[in-house]
């Protein structure tokens, strides 16, 4: 029998998908939830059982939007590979390329319930480079990845404005940004259409910005875009109407001006860091009660640190501020676990305790959103990887 099959009982079990269970039963079999219920749950009689009598078992934290990896914490410049500030348009870089395993930041998402994250590169550019959908333990990101890529990091806002308007380059204006942008999807959709017409003996050289491009047009992978302010926001809209492609709003300091906007669109909104001062103009807006706002409007919210701006050992803190503030408990939950898990597109194995998925999940002292309470044990893939 392998150390990743077993049986947890007597705790209280949160589903996410699902009601709670009292004095519940999880049972997991090769690194897999095999079944799930309450105390009357058959217990195989193959499997060693744990004791969770006072505890409570979540599935593990998901943020999907974080640096770590890339923005290594205690290295200076040596550990920044956020930004390839040399060119506005750089869909063609990927954070999975960058992300080193052994940044601390990692063992304090395990100890802190974040079991999962999605690494991007930064805002300097309008158009930045593609995501990685990750687990937080692994001694290469290969082990790690889930989805490579899971989206194509785009910058709205003041960020690109800074960098290129100091350079004296375009884009140094929102209008330039759009402008730069538009004009990258343009280029993607003639490579497309060359693509298309060229005879077989004929192929068209490969150009990896443009196919970045192309799988966003194709929808295959959702434009991560980076905004704060409601008029950014409203760009956005904009430009995902022109181009089609799938939109999700990161960070979203003023989403909720446009809440019933982006609800009936369906558009979701990572939103956060909330831990944080005013640092600039298009923050100013910035509040802890934001996220219960845009729920109670109907639009899909998942929770981000934006780590390092935020430790990602406060995650759970935020949602519990959040919740302090107007969130409903069962969406701050759902906002940390499946909403993340599905705006990746990994909800078929995290985000939820179901059979079939993967056992990873955390064993708490008690409710995560007691700021008193800690993770006693986290498991990946059924293997203890804290406590």
């Amino acid at each position: 029998m392998t150390n990743n099959s077993f049986v947890i009982q007597g705790g209280r079990i949160l589903p996410v998908e699902g009601a709670p269970i009292d004095n519940g039963t999880l049972v997991v079999r090769d690194g897999v939830i095999d079944s799930i219920g309450g105390p009357e749950t058959p217990v195989p009689a193959d499997l060693p059982t744990i004791d969770a009598s006072g505890r409570w078992i979540v599935p593990g934290l998901i943020d999907a939007h974080v640096h770590l990896g890339v923005y290594e914490e205690g290295e200076g410049w040596a550990g920044m590979d956020t930004n390839e500030l040399t060119d506005p348009v750089t869909a063609h870089v990927r954070a999975i390329d960058a992300i080193n395993p052994a940044d601390l930041g990692f063992a304090d998402a395990v100890a802190s319930g974040v079991l999962a994250v999605n690494v991007n590169p930064g805002s300097g550019n309008p158009i930045g480079g593609q995501t990685v959908a990750i687990k937080c333990v692994g001694r290469t990101v290969d082990e790690m990845a889930m989805v490579a890529p899971s989206g194509l990091k785009s910058a709205l806002g003041e960020n690109p404005k800074r960098v290129y308007g100091e350079q004296k380059k375009t884009p140094s204006t929102r209008l330039g940004t759009a402008a730069v942008i538009r004009g990258a999807f343009v280029d993607a959709q003639n490579y497309q259409a060359k693509r298309a017409a060229a005879d077989d003996g004929k192929p068209v050289d490969r150009d990896l910005k443009l196919e970045a491009l192309s799988s966003v047009l194709r929808r295959e992978i959702p434009w991560r875009q980076h905004c704060h302010r409601a008029d950014d926001i409203a760009t956005a809209l904009r430009i995902a109407d022109e181009f089609g492609y799938r939109l999700v709003i990161d960070h979203g300091t003023e989403a909720h001006l446009l809440a019933d906007v982006l609800a009936e669109r369906q558009v979701p909104v990572i939103i956060g860091p909330l831990m944080v001062s005013r640092s600039k103009v298009e923050v100013r807006n910035r509040s802890v009660a934001n996220p219960g706002l845009l729920a109670r409007a109907g639009v899909t919210i998942a929770l981000t640190t934006d780590h390092p701006v935020v430790p990602i050992a406060h995650f759970i803190h935020q949602a519990a501020l959040a919740v302090k503030e107007g969130l409903d408990r069962t969406t701050a939950m759902e906002a940390m676990t499946i909403n993340p898990a599905r705006i990746l597109g990994v909800d078929d194995r995290i985000g939820s305790l179901l059979p079939g998925k993967d056992a990873d999940f955390c064993v708490w002292s008690g409710d995560p959103l007691d700021v008193l309470s800690r993770v006693e044990t986290a498991y990946i893939d059924g293997v203890v990887v804290h406590g």
